[in-house]
């Protein structure tokens, strides 16, 4: 996510390799480079690999801390003395952006309650946040949350066990660490997102600054899956957090910007400095070509979901109940929206949960109803039981 394969290739990383990948062809005149989750599954491949090693030397490291133990196993399954180096490099996250990190979690809850494999992942990759930001931060979390408290002694006990780990510079103010829980606001979740990065995720899904566009219709080979990362691209760095019409102005400059660099098709090569020229602005305009082809199928896909769903008329009846207090007007709107064939099964349902979480207690309020119609449009159970 941080670092692109060509990056690596300059840095002379020829071959990626998976360590659980099967048939593997021995190569004694390759230094292996390992990085790695310190999980027991790792560990126990890595002794496995060390016993019968297949590249001259290896240097291993681990992106959160490494028990003792594991280090014995590792020592003691390297008989042939291949490992040069073991070492801790804390980046057990997915950093999405410059300010924003993932772990790739679904589901971290059983009801209101952790699921105690997910707080262990939650705790290990918040702690080796804090070590790779060289970070010993004060620990405030949310009162009413239960899970937010138990996250916050999970992190406490670590920091107080690798005390060492963590004795960095003490500074004036000292860092803080503030834990909140989604839960607490749960309205924002359910509204539709209007800015260029949020609609992607919304709409097509992000999966590690990765998108899929093979359901598109008429999609090229070429952009069946797409990057959109702000490291690398220009346009989606200067656009992620701008609104759609913002979006909708900015691809048509950069069609028209792209058009004037154009290399003229009958473009004439008379000299050696016309085609040391062209040989120089081919690869920009290489590149110019990609983004401007990746960010037009987006754009693309996004306004034909939008008129395909209904999406603007569902997103200003949204808004209407999550700001406003008008409760007969909302009901109408909630009424007429899900009467429309166009609107989607997810939408449907938003609405009904929008709806109820304002007007519930509501001395009119109308929910039996819009469960009743709610049940009466079919489809899957998925989503009425929530």
């Amino acid at each position: 996510v941080v670092y692109t394969q060509s990056e690596i290739l300059q840095k002379e990383v020829y071959l990626f390799e998976r360590l659980d990948s099967p048939n593997r062809e021995p190569m004694k005149h390759l230094k292996a480079i390992c990085f790695l989750r310190p999980t027991k599954e790792n560990v126990e491949l890595l002794v496995q690999e060390l016993r019968r090693p297949k590249y001259s030397v290896y240097f291993i490291y681990f992106s959160n801390v490494i028990s003792k133990s594991d280090v014995k196993a590792l020592a003691e399954a390297d008989e042939q003395e291949v490992v040069a180096e073991v070492q801790e490099f804390y980046g057990d996250y997915i950093a999405v952006n410059p300010h924003v990190f993932s772990l790739n979690l679904l589901g971290c809850c059983r009801g209101r309650s952790w699921d105690p494999a997910q707080l262990t992942r939650t705790t290990q990759g918040l702690t080796a946040l804090l070590l790779s930001l060289k970070k010993c931060p004060m620990i405030r979390y949310q009162l009413s949350s239960e899970a937010a408290k138990r996250l916050a002694e999970c992190v406490k006990q670590v920091i107080t066990k690798e005390y060492e780990l963590f004795d960095f510079r003490r500074t004036e103010v000292p860092p803080l660490l503030l834990i909140l829980d989604r839960s607490d606001d749960a309205i924002t979740p359910l509204l539709n997102q209007w800015t260029y990065q949020a609609m992607v995720h919304e709409l097509l899904g992000i999966n590690n600054n990765r998108i899929d566009l093979s359901r598109v219709p008429g999609i090229s080979k070429d952009l069946r899956e797409v990057v959109l990362s702000a490291e690398n691209d220009e346009f989606y760095a200067n656009n992620m957090y701008l609104n759609f019409a913002e979006i909708g102005t900015n691809i048509k400059n950069l069609m028209e910007d792209f058009q004037r660099r154009k290399p003229k098709e009958q473009q004439k090569l008379e000299s050696i400095a016309d085609m040391k020229a062209f040989v120089e602005n081919y690869p920009q305009f290489k590149k110019m070509s990609g983004t401007v082809s990746k960010h037009v199928t987006v754009v693309g896909e996004l306004s034909r979901l939008v008129a395909e769903r209904n999406l603007l008329e569902v997103s200003e009846v949204e808004q209407e109940l999550a700001c406003q207090s008008d409760h007969s007007s909302a009901l109408q709107s909630v009424r007429r929206l899900l009467q429309s064939p166009r609107l989607s099964e997810l939408d449907a349902a938003r609405l009904v949960m929008l709806y109820a979480l304002r007007y519930e207690r509501h001395a009119s309020s109308g929910l039996p109803a819009l469960l009743e119609e709610l049940r009466g449009r079919g489809g899957s159970d998925r989503y009425r039981k929530v």
